[in-house]
């Protein structure tokens, strides 16, 4: 009778280690959804909402959330009628924005969730139809930083070629400050173009909250119009919040590969007069046959950073020496 005991002992917790999440990984309720992929260590925490979209609900530095998001879209779900919560907080996106179908079931519908390693987490979508691709979504967080790889492959699940790009559309907390290097040489006169709400795009615009200083275009407020587009080669930009936090996004650029947008951009910056932008990498253009698949990786980090006082400058230098990895 006791070596029974103790052999049912012994399943009960094998069926426990085999439950047990890996390392830096749980389940968590956030922003109205239960069940939410938790990726945490000592200093940040990373929560993903599988219940529509694939997004990034969280990405917080000591308890400080750098993603923006719209209280009405807590708890937002396929089919509610009321679309001004769809797609807050930490979206991604494939384009060319202009031309790719419209794509609800990638944009909002339910993928699935999963934690595959320590301190990692995939997210895959649904097979699309409109798109003929299935996105997936890998998340890995350093055990010991803010540093987050990000990774969307575009499978190709259609029966004939497609052709499409990586978009990434996170919401950071509105109000901050933009520093992104210019590159030589550009497409563009002042280094940047702006879209009109029309689909026009002015290719040289003047505006006075986007100024050139120590080689980056600092962008410190609302411009004339929100949408602003980029061809930098540097592979990087950050941005200052008004929550002292700077948020960088370092990704690769392919100065001889074809970019499918319209203007050609390697980053956009969506910055209305609302509290939040869009950080936006944009990825090369992809030709994916039938079967197969392309990948893009962004590397998020969060630093502590003392915003500025109203009528002070940032400090782009020290932003850069900021934005720059460790040896």
């Amino acid at each position: 009778m006791a070596s029974l005991r103790a052999f049912l002992v012994l399943m009960c917790l094998a069926g426990y280690a085999a439950a047990a999440p890996p390392e830096g990984t749980s389940r968590v309720s956030y922003f109205g959804y239960d069940d939410c992929v938790a990726l945490q260590n000592d200093s940040t925490r990373v929560v993903l909402c599988h219940h529509s979209g694939g997004r990034v609900l969280e990405y917080a530095l000591h308890g400080v959330n750098a993603i923006a998001l719209d209280d009405a879209g807590r708890g937002w779900l396929p089919g509610n009628k009321d679309r001004r919560g769809a797609g807050t907080g930490g979206r991604i996106d494939i384009g060319p924005e202009q031309t790719i179908p419209k794509h609800p079931l990638l944009w909002e519908g339910a993928w699935t969730a999963s934690t595959p390693a320590p301190f990692t987490a995939r997210l895959v979508s649904q097979a699309d139809d409109a798109t003929g691709v299935q996105l997936v979504r890998d998340f890995v967080l350093a055990s010991d930083s803010s540093e987050l790889q990000v990774t969307q492959t575009i499978r190709n699940v259609s029966r004939q070629t497609v052709e499409y790009c990586h978009w990434s559309r996170t919401f950071g907390v509105g109000g901050g400050v933009v520093v992104l290097p210019v590159t030589e040489p550009s497409r563009f006169p002042n280094r940047y173009v702006m879209y009109q709400p029309d689909g026009a795009i002015q290719m040289r615009p003047v505006d006075p909250h986007i100024q050139l200083r120590d080689g980056c275009l600092v962008i410190d407020g609302a411009p004339q119009f929100p949408k602003l587009g980029f061809d930098s080669a540097a592979g990087w930009f950050g941005y200052a919040m008004p929550n002292d936090l700077l948020w960088v996004k370092r990704f690769p650029v392919y100065p001889d590969r074809v970019y499918n947008e319209v203007a050609g951009l390697t980053v956009s910056i969506w910055y209305p007069d609302r509290p939040m932008v869009e950080l936006e990498p944009i990825g090369p253009r992809e030709r994916i046959a039938p079967g197969d698949s392309a990948s893009f990786t962004e590397t998020w980090t969060l630093r502590p950073f003392a915003f500025p006082a109203e009528g002070s400058a940032i400090d782009v230098a020290s932003i850069k020496r900021l934005a720059t990895p460790s040896p």
